[in-house]
């Protein structure tokens, strides 16, 4: 990675772990604070991991590692609320990167899109309906809620992505590092008892 790259990488890490920012915006703010032309060429997804998990590594280890824990604990709960929507948890909870300012991101897998919505309803759950950007570049339905977290003592900001049943399939290719993009309910339960794996 060149060293322009390497500093937006940086910057940008920075913003994800202490401020809480998504990786889009990261980058776009990490461009603006070091006053580089907005055409500069900005690292792509996986460089801007790589560098949140040293800043995390440098900065953070000790907490991190309890917070991730806490909005892991958090995501089971909502997967098994949410459990006949086939949840699957993605994202930064799911890879390990997430600190008590990340959000968690759940893809629900419905038969009837609106199923989820008239569970949130039945359960009398708060929630903001809007669109997003989804698995392979799409726009999605999210359903946001704020859930409070007990380990952390505070809300955490609960996406409810929702998807076809049928491309619940295509949601589980592994990326380019051959590393799952999400896991499902046994494979959330799997890794609270084995962080390592």
């Amino acid at each position: 990675m060149d060293t322009l790259k390497s500093a937006i990488s940086a910057t940008a890490a920075r913003l994800v772990v202490e401020e809480g920012l998504e990786y889009g915006p990261a980058k776009r703010r990490a461009v603006k604070q070091l006053g580089l032309p907005t055409r500069s060429t900005l690292p792509d997804n996986d460089e801007l991991e790589a560098a949140v998990i040293e800043h995390i590594a440098l900065f953070c280890p000790d907490t991190q590692a309890r917070e991730l824990l806490a909005l892991r604990r958090l995501a089971l709960a909502w997967m098994e609320r949410m459990a006949a929507f086939c949840p699957h948890l993605g994202g930064s909870v799911w890879r390990g990167s997430a600190t008590r300012l990340s959000d968690i991101h759940l893809q629900l897998f419905c038969e009837d899109s609106k199923s989820a919505e008239l569970s949130l309803i039945d359960h009398r759950v708060d929630y903001v309906a809007h669109t997003v950007t989804g698995l392979h570049g799409e726009p999605v339905e999210a359903l946001s809620v704020h859930a409070f977290c007990q380990d952390l003592n505070e809300e955490i900001g609960v996406h409810l992505l929702i998807y076809d049943r049928d491309k619940v399939r295509g949601a589980l290719r592994p990326d380019a590092k051959g590393r799952s993009p999400r896991g499902d309910l046994a494979a959330v339960r799997r890794l609270l008892q084995n962080p390592s794996i």
